[in-house]
This record gives structure tokens, sequence and C-alpha cells, in this order.
């Protein structure tokens, strides 16, 4: 499949790089809505603190949440569509779907990469967790585990989207694009080529970086359950930075849009399948 990237540079009108931006909200926008029951189940008790401490109620909390994320998603789609393309990234099949209303040839099989690669991860995250932080710390994981619960198929599966859509618009679209572009600039300035739209190493250099500050991003929902220790500090760079490495590899060969669905097939095989293999035993 053809990409801007692939082709060196952006190819998008300024009308269509709008409507790209547009949709790209508006789907984060869809991942935050979603998040809700999930997060009102796992942290109760913080909602519950500062319900006490605010005198509002959750639904007005709920709302102040939603318009915050909204505001921060605004700016990150808006800075990161602009770095993306400086930097040859961005949002190919969506570009393509508004502009001609079509998918560019190979859509089918990068997308099928996608899921295998977000099945991987997922899979590849839960054998981590029981098979080498679980015992590693029994006291520390093994109570986090007990206390987080498993959430209902539903919630897990509506937080999947905040996953696969938000999370990636904010660590890849925005992050990873912009340190991409920094590091470019630092490297242009001690006598780089200047023709190279995105080298190597800037790439690694900021997908490195955006994954490793990922993985410490959960470390505060995590200190509500449990004291963050150094294994806690390693699972969670560990857990959460390999897959963000493997999401911004996706998106810089074919597109913010594959990350996503490898994000969100992750996050399904995180909290709906596994859930389901272990409460219930089996699948449906």
């Amino acid at each position: 499949m053809s990409t801007p990237r692939a082709q060196g540079l952006p190819t998008t009108s300024g009308a269509t790089s709008f409507k790209t931006g547009a949709v790209l909200w508006a789907g984060g926008m869809f991942g935050v809505l979603c998040v809700l029951p999930y997060v009102v189940r796992l942290q109760r008790d913080t909602l519950q603190a500062a319900i006490e401490q605010t005198g509002l109620s959750l639904p007005m909390l709920l709302a102040l949440s939603v318009a915050q994320a909204a505001v921060v998603l605004a700016v990150a789609v808006a800075i990161g569509a602009w770095a993306s393309r400086r930097v040859g990234l961005g949002a190919p099949l969506l570009d393509a779907l508004l502009q001609g209303g079509t998918l560019p040839p190979g859509t089918k099989r990068v997308l099928a990469q996608a899921v295998g690669l977000g099945v991987a991860c997922g899979g590849g995250i839960i054998a981590l967790e029981l098979f080498v932080f679980v015992p590693l710390d029994p006291d520390g994981i093994g109570v986090l585990q007990e206390r987080a619960g498993h959430p209902p198929v539903w919630q897990g599966l509506l937080a999947s989207f905040y996953g696969g859509i938000a999370e990636e618009l904010q660590l890849r679209l925005f992050l990873l694009s912009l340190l991409a572009l920094g590091l470019r600039g630092v490297g242009r300035l001690a006598g780089a080529n200047q023709r190279v739209l995105l080298p190597v190493w800037a790439f690694w250099g900021a997908n490195v970086i955006a994954a490793v500050l990922f993985g410490l991003g959960h470390l505060p929902a995590t200190a509500a359950l449990i004291p963050i220790t150094s294994v806690v500090v390693v699972r969670a760079v560990v857990l959460n930075g390999t897959a963000a490495l493997a999401f911004g590899w996706l998106f810089r060969r074919n597109g913010i849009e594959t990350a996503m669905v490898a994000h969100f097939v992750a996050d399904v095989v995180l909290l709906v399948i596994a859930p389901l293999i272990l409460v219930e035993g089996s699948l449906p």
C-alpha cells in the first residue's frame, strides 16, 4: 500500500487535512465516552473522595472530565496532525476515504497484519504477567490483579475503544510525531542529511521515548491499588512499552489507523477474552 510516508511527501489538501483531524477527534471522543463505565468501576474510591471533597455529583464530575478530554484531544490532534505530516506520517487510509471514497490497494492486508500484531501483543502481555511478574512479586502484582479484578465483558469492550483510538491519538499521532520532529531537527542542526524526511534513528528514538512514557503513564492508576515498587515500575514499562513499540512501528509503516486497530485488538484480548477465560473458564 502506498502511503504519504512511503512516497516521502504529504499528499493531502488543507481541506482534507482538516476533515481528517475532525474525524480523528470525533473518534477519540467516542473512545472517551466509551471508557466512562470502566473508569467509574475501577476508580470508584477515588471518585467518591472527589465527590466528598468538591461537593459535585458523579455526573458533574464525569461531564467535567469529558470536557477536559475534549480540549486535550483537540490540542493533541491539531499538533499531532501538523507534526506527523512534517515527518511523513499521518492517517493515509482516512485521507484516502475523504479524498476519493475508496481505500488504497493492500488495505485488507495491512489491517490483517495489525489484527495479528494486536493479538500477539495482548497474548504476550498476559504471558509475561502470569509467568514473570506475578511470580516475581506475588504480594504486589498478585494483589494488584485481585484488587483490579476483571471488568464485565461489555465494559472491557467499550474501554478498548478508548485505548485503540484516544490513546493512539495522544501517544502516537501527537507525542511520537512531535518527538520525531524534534529529534530530526536536532540531527539537522548537527549536520544530518536535510533531505531525509524521517531518519530511522529519529523515529526509533521517538518511538522508544513515547513507549517508556506510555508505560510510566499507567503508574498513577496502579498506585491507587498497590504501593509502587521497582518491580511495579519495570512491569509497567515492559508490558505497556513493548506493545507501544509495536504500535509505533505500525504507525510509521502503514499509518495511525493500523496502530489503532492493533491497540484495540490487544485491549480486547486483555479486557474481554482474558476475563472470559480466567473467570468463566471458557470462551462462548
